[in-house]
């Protein structure tokens, strides 16, 4: 069998399977909702989206098992599970909020500084078919260059509150204006008073692809605009992740070793190296390396999640729905399971669903967990499902 032949039966057989999980899975009740100024829930400022290809039926997400409040792990006195990354941390790093920071994903970019620093890393598409990432740090006190740093989009903002981040951003569109003007958003801004405190720029690229962060100017921008430097208390992280001494094969799922999640300007993919465990990221005809060391980098669990979502604009700018929930591939060990996405209601912040976590649950409602380690979330538009490439 030829190669292009796998490819289509692999993807076609995934469509399949979230047909299927369409007719079995409910989500409606999980609305759309966000709190207001007053405190009073309404709809979220997100424009509706302009279609769902597969309606997707309601579910209740099976109840944690008592397991999950223990601490199994026999960490080290002072440590604590890392909310992005599953790993042991010191307990002052891991209650520490991360940085949040969005990335200039152009050629003229490439290469990007320090990402290869990042636990978890999203994808999503913005205007012009173009793509940008966000790029989440837990620790990044000995960094002095992160970067390009570029604008803010609506929903990266929806994303980067699941963390309870910091939001690092050069600039933003008019739609996400609101929304970082609301209380609940902390954001370092290169166009606010904070600035020139927070971000410089080189004179190895011209602009827009010469702005760059680092810990210092971060630092010094968290005190200038008096923001709280640790997790609210009732934080609980938005990953489950395996025990230490535990890994997740996906045993059950697909082999599925190369990933290509359709972008059509980086024209991204993600291959599995076996002797490393882990996936290898390329885009631009080559593998997607790190100013800060030269090499390939690489991800422990990969995820692509659709989401809903429209076009606002004649300038192409785009809303995706971070609320209502969808499907999921997840891949890891070289295999891949379907599952679904939800916000969690139950964990919203002060009655704010904006703040709380959307999780992974496979197909019969059970939370997934996932390897210990770096995660790479692509965003993908919903209608665009049928053109995504994965195969063994």
């Amino acid at each position: 069998m030829d190669a292009l032949k796998k490819t289509r039966i692999w993807t076609y057989s995934v469509i399949g399977v979230f047909f299927i999980a369409a007719v079995v899975i409910i989500i409606n009740a999980y609305a759309t909702t966000s709190v207001n100024d007053s405190g009073n829930v309404t709809e979220v400022s997100q424009a509706e989206p302009t279609m769902a290809p597969t309606p997707v039926p309601t579910m209740t997400p099976a109840e944690p098992d008592e397991k999950e409040a223990e601490d199994d792990d026999g960490l080290e006195e002072g440590q604590m599970r890392s909310f992005l990354s599953g790993l042991p941390v010191d307990k002052a790093m891991g209650m520490r909020r991360p940085i949040a920071v969005m990335l200039n994903n152009l050629k003229a970019a490439q290469p990007m500084c320090s990402i290869s620093r990042a636990d978890v890393v999203y994808e999503y598409v913005v205007e012009g078919a173009i793509t940008r990432l966000m790029a989440l740090f837990e620790d990044y006190e000995d960094l002095d260059k992160i970067g390009s740093v570029r604008s803010c989009r609506e929903y990266f903002v929806y994303t980067e509150l699941e963390f309870d981040a910091i939001y690092c951003h050069y600039g933003q569109a008019s739609y996400a204006v609101d929304l970082l003007n609301s209380d609940y958003v902390d954001n370092l801004n290169g166009l606010g008073k904070e600035g020139d405190t927070v971000y410089y720029r080189t004179t190895d690229r011209k602009a827009p692809h010469n702005a760059y962060t680092g810990a210092e100017g971060i630092d010094a921008g968290i005190d200038m605009m008096g923001y709280r430097r640790n997790h609210y208390e009732d934080y609980k992280g938005k990953f489950k992740f395996c025990d230490l001494d535990k890994e997740v094969t996906n045993e059950e799922g697909m082999k599925i070793t190369y990933m290509a999640p359709n972008y059509k300007i980086n024209k991204p993919w993600f291959e599995y190296d076996e002797k490393r465990e882990q996936y290898g990221r390329f885009q631009y005809d080559e593998p997607q390396i790190d100013e800060l060391t030269g090499e390939q980098i690489y991800f422990d669990n990969v995820i692509f999640q659709y989401n809903k979502w429209a076009q606002l604009d004649e300038k192409d700018y785009l809303a995706f729905d971070c609320h209502s929930g969808g499907v999921i591939q997840y891949f890891t060990h070289g295999r891949m399971v379907p599952g679904i996405w939800l916000r969690d209601i139950k964990q919203a912040h002060n009655g704010n669903v904006d703040m709380c976590p959307i999780r992974y649950y496979d197909l019969e409602g059970n939370e997934l967990e996932i390897n210990n380690g770096k995660t790479f979330i692509c965003v993908i538009q919903d209608t665009d499902i049928q053109n995504v490439t994965i195969r063994e």
